[in-house]
């Protein structure tokens, strides 16, 4: 799975970048979201004919959608539970009950090696 997480991390990071410089390219003529309710077309969210632009931004942007649905299906929590039950489970492993455990006379653990 490492392969496959970097692969998409990779696309994430490229779909990123295109799309933030495919939107910055777009010119202010009406298209975005001030077109839709300012725009003078007969349809309720303006015209649908986009150029280039438009349709390469909604394409990498489908990309960059899937590509973080997949990078948050590879990097899951494991099968085991939620991230705190996997931390309960490694630490009471270790300090199993410490304060139930027996104090010699001059205060320290009788279970360690005496260092």
């Amino acid at each position: 799975m490492a392969i496959i997480g970097g692969i998409l991390l990779v696309i994430f990071i490229i779909s990123a970048i295109l799309l933030i410089i495919i939107v910055m390219l777009q010119d202010e003529q009406g298209e975005g979201l001030g077109g839709i309710f300012g725009g003078g077309s007969s349809s309720t969210f303006g015209s649908r004919s986009g150029n280039i632009l438009t349709k390469t931004t909604s394409i990498i942007a489908a990309v960059f959608l899937i590509s973080s649905f997949g990078l948050t299906w590879v990097n899951r929590t494991p099968e085991k539970g939620d991230v705190l039950g996997v931390a309960r489970e490694q630490t009471s492993d270790t300090n199993a009950e410490w304060w139930n455990q027996p104090v010699d006379a001059q205060g320290g653990d009788t279970t360690s090696d005496g260092n």
